[in-house]
C-alpha cells in the first residue's frame, strides 16, 4: 500500500516538482537518511546539483512532504543520452561474426553504441534491437540505412555493414532546450506542459516512453541471440525497486547494480536537444557512453530495460515491455 501511495503522490506533484530550478527528474524510490537507504518509500527528486536551502529561493525548495509522502533530493548531474566514450573492455569493439549482444554497433553516421539483443518482429522475423540514437541517428536516419559492426568510432566502415535500419520510434524533442534552472527556463517548461494540455500537476502523457530502434540483419548467420557474459535472455519482467540487474555493453562490459527508482519522469540531453521521458527505470548500474542500447536483465536473465541514458552516478532504462510493444517485438 505504501508504494501505491508513493506512486500516487509522485503522479500528483511530478510537474510542479519538475519545473523547479535544478531538477532533472522525479521518481519513486526509497528514502535515504544520512547516507543510508531505509525501507521507507518516497518521492525522489533528482537534481543537477544539490545546493543548501539558504542558496535557494522559496519557490525553488523541494517540499519535504507531498500528499503525506516524504521526498528525497538526490544529486545526479544532468541526464544525457550515452554517446561515444573510450572503450574499457576487451573484445567488444572489433568486427565479430556472428555478432552477439554487447558489442560495438551503430548507424553509419553515429559514433558507436551497443548491439542490445536479437529479437523477433511479429511480421518479419529476427531483428537487432538498440536505441534510436544508436541505429537511427536520433530521428535523422532513413529506413534502409546501413548499420555497421563495429560502429564508425571503432573503425567500422561500409564493408562492416551487418544490417539495415528497419524501424525506429521517433523521439519527440522539446522545441527549445529546456534546462530546469532559472525562472525563464522554468517558465518555458511550464508553458510546454500546459501546451500539451497538462495544466494539472502531472507531467505530459505524450512525453517519450522509449528511445528504441531495430535493424534487419542482411543474413541470419551474421548475428546470434546470445549476449556476451550473460547468455540468452529469457523473456521479460517488470522492474521492481531493489531488483538486481546487469548489462553487457560496448564500453564498460559486464556491470551489475540494482533498480533504485521506478515510474520516473526525466529530462535527457541529446547534444543540444533535449527530450522528456516518462515511466522510466532508474538504476545504479555502472555505464558510460557507448553502452547505449544494452539490454538490462535480472538474475534470471529476464529483460528489464533498454539502457539509453545516464549521468556519472545514475543509469536510465526504458521499460523493456514498452520497447517490445512499440516495435511489435518478442524477446
Amino acid at each position: 500500500m505504501a508504494w501505491e501511495e508513493a506512486r500516487a503522490a509522485k503522479a500528483a506533484y511530478e510537474a510542479s516538482l519538475f519545473v523547479r530550478a535544478n531538477v532533472v527528474g522525479v521518481a519513486v524510490g526509497r528514502k535515504v537518511i544520512r547516507g543510508r537507504e531505509t525501507d521507507e518509500p518516497c518521492v525522489v527528486v533528482y537534481v543537477e546539483r544539490k545546493r543548501p536551502e539558504a542558496e535557494l529561493r522559496p519557490g525553488e525548495i523541494v517540499p519535504r512532504v507531498v500528499d503525506g509522502m516524504p521526498t528525497d533530493v538526490v544529486e545526479t548531474g544532468r541526464f544525457r543520452a550515452l554517446a561515444f566514450a573510450a572503450n574499457e573492455s576487451v573484445g567488444r569493439t572489433g568486427r565479430i561474426r556472428p555478432a552477439p549482444g554487447g558489442v560495438s554497433l551503430a548507424h553509419f553516421r553515429v559514433s558507436a553504441g551497443t548491439l542490445g539483443v536479437l529479437v523477433r518482429h511479429r511480421d518479419t522475423g529476427p531483428m537487432i534491437l538498440s536505441n534510436n540514437h544508436v541505429l537511427a541517428n536520433s530521428n535523422d536516419a532513413r529506413r534502409g540505412d546501413p548499420i555497421l559492426q563495429p560502429g564508425p568510432a571503432d573503425g567500422g566502415t561500409q564493408a562492416d555493414a551487418i544490417a539495415r535500419l528497419a524501424e525506429s520510434v521517433p523521439i519527440a524533442f522539446l522545441s527549445r532546450n529546456v534546462r530546469s534552472s532559472g525562472r525563464r527556463s522554468r517558465g518555458i517548461l511550464t508553458a510546454f506542459l500546459e501546451g500539451l494540455g497538462m495544466k494539472s500537476r502531472q507531467a505530459p502523457r505524450d512525453a517519450n516512453l522509449v528511445d528504441a530502434a531495430i535493424a534487419e540483419p542482411f543474413s541470419p548467420d551474421l548475428v546470434v541471440p546470445e549476449i556476451l557474459d550473460i547468455g540468452r535472455a529469457r523473456g521479460h519482467v517488470e522492474a521492481e525497486i531493489d531488483a538486481r540487474v546487469r548489462k553487457s555493453g560496448r564500453t564498460t562490459g559486464l556491470t551489475t547494480g540494482r533498480v533504485t527508482g521506478i515510474d520516473a519522469v526525466v529530462q535527457v540531453d541529446y547534444g543540444g536537444r533535449s527530450a522528456l521521458f516518462r515511466e522510466q527505470i532508474v538504476s545504479d548500474i555502472p555505464s558510460r557512453g557507448g553502452d547505449s542500447g544494452s539490454l538490462v536483465v535480472d538474475d534470471d536473465r529476464r529483460g528489464v530495460g533498454l539502457l539509453f541514458a545516464g549521468s556519472p552516478v545514475t543509469t536510465l532504462l526504458n521499460p523493456i515491455a514498452a520497447v517490445l510493444e512499440a516495435l511489435h517485438l518478442s524477446l
